[in-house]
């Protein structure tokens, strides 16, 4: 009987990082493949990013809905609530041998705590990472905490895991996930990517993703206006807007990104969703990616483009020398900008080292999920003193 292993996606971020592990445990004589899929994947607010899996191929096991029209904190951890309630009764009928789930996102985390009082094992890729500005940060932590297998981008985090106790037999460093796109995605050109979005990209473009700071004292919608009106002093420059996540606080920058576009006489698209092929392709070939997504730490300088940094979000996170780190005020993103662009112009003679790995993750985790012990049951990893 092959094993059967429930994916868990809840946003597009996640979806289109798991992209490749989905297909690789589709294509398993050895696996069984199970796709849950909740949170802003089903909120038309957002796209309906459900569609594209099910465009992809995939066949999606569970549709969970616990994503609440809010703005808030207490929205955000009443939608977790839901979500646990749903997770429960989904994961009880699918009965998988091991879930898998993805980083740092609080639907993420209510899966896992259901999954933990249900007896079901956890694979939790993207342990280990640090991003002191963000509640993300302890819920990865949490999460790891829960899970029984951990798949880690880097060295550092998978000794980070390690260090917080989890047995080194079952911490596996295999490279940042997201990579695999490199080596294994047919991207799109300037024209091709143009078509798709319905929008003529003419001139050097940005393209631009900003999501609310949860934990960090950085204003939201104050910074994102700045943002806004570093970019405009760059006319020569296209502009492509992806909408925010799912967090409190995400409602009133799509507002504020909304205004933005309409007013920008066609310089500027704003788009709630990209989906993981056309977000690479607008990267390979954009002048510079700027925001506070952890791509523009992570996958970004794989492309060898220069990417800006704003405020805390990710603060903490390893990063390649290309990632340029800047304060959310006016003055040091319009710098951050003029840097970016000069600096993506001599990555193309220079390429960059990325610290996260050769884009081989999704094959190495496979293989892994085939082999592994399914015992929900582990102990703590004591590291001797002086270790």
């Amino acid at each position: 009987m092959p094993k059967k292993i429930a994916v868990f996606t809840g946003t597009r971020a996640d979806y289109g990082l798991l992209y490749w592990l989905i297909s690789d445990i589709q294509a398993s004589k050895e696996l069984a493949l199970q796709l849950i899929v909740s949170g802003s994947h089903l909120s038309p607010e957002f796209g309906n990013t459900f569609e594209q899996i099910e465009k992809d191929g995939f066949h999606i096991d569970e549709k969970i809905e616990m994503l609440l029209s809010s703005n808030s904190a207490v929205g955000t951890a009443k939608s977790m609530g839901l979500g646990i309630i749903s997770y429960s009764e989904a994961l009880d009928k699918l009965k998988p041998d091991v879930l898998v789930v993805l980083g740092d996102r609080f639907e993420a985390l209510a899966i896992a705590q259901t999954a933990t009082i249900l007896g079901i094992t956890i694979l939790h890729i993207h342990g280990g990472e640090v991003t002191e500005g963000a509640y993300d940060d302890a819920i990865r932590h949490a999460i790891t905490k829960l899970s029984q297998v951990h798949c880690t981008s880097t060295e550092t985090y998978r000794q980070r895991v390690i260090q917080m106790g989890e047995h080194p037999d079952k911490v596996h460093n295999v490279g940042a996930i997201g990579l695999d796109h490199i080596n294994r995605s047919q991207l799109m050109s300037v024209k091709a990517l143009s078509t798709s979005l319905d929008f003529l990209l003419t001139k050097p473009y940005f393209v631009v993703t900003y999501h609310p700071v949860t934990l960090a004292k950085e204003p939201a919608e104050e910074t994102f206006s700045a943002l806004l009106d570093a970019l405009t002093q760059f006319p020569s420059h296209q502009v492509i807007l992806t909408y925010p996540n799912a967090d409190n606080g995400g409602r009133g920058l799509i507002s504020q990104l909304q205004a933005y576009a309409a007013q920008s006489n066609g310089r500027v698209l704003a788009i709630p969703s990209l989906g993981q092929t056309r977000y690479l392709s607008a990267v390979k070939h954009a002048a510079a990616v700027i925001g506070n997504s952890s791509s523009g730490v992570i996958e970004v300088p794989a492309f060898n483009v220069a990417s800006i940094n704003i405020g805390d979000r990710q603060k903490g996170r390893l990063a390649a020398s290309s990632v340029i780190n800047t304060k959310p005020t006016f003055d040091a993103i319009v710098d951050a900008i003029e840097q970016a662009v000069i600096t993506t112009k001599a990555l193309k003679v220079s390429p960059v080292s990325n610290p996260y790995g050769q884009g081989i993750a999704s094959h190495d985790i496979r293989d892994i999920l085939i082999t592994m012990d399914t015992d929900p049951i582990k102990s703590f990893y004591d590291i001797e003193v002086g270790q």
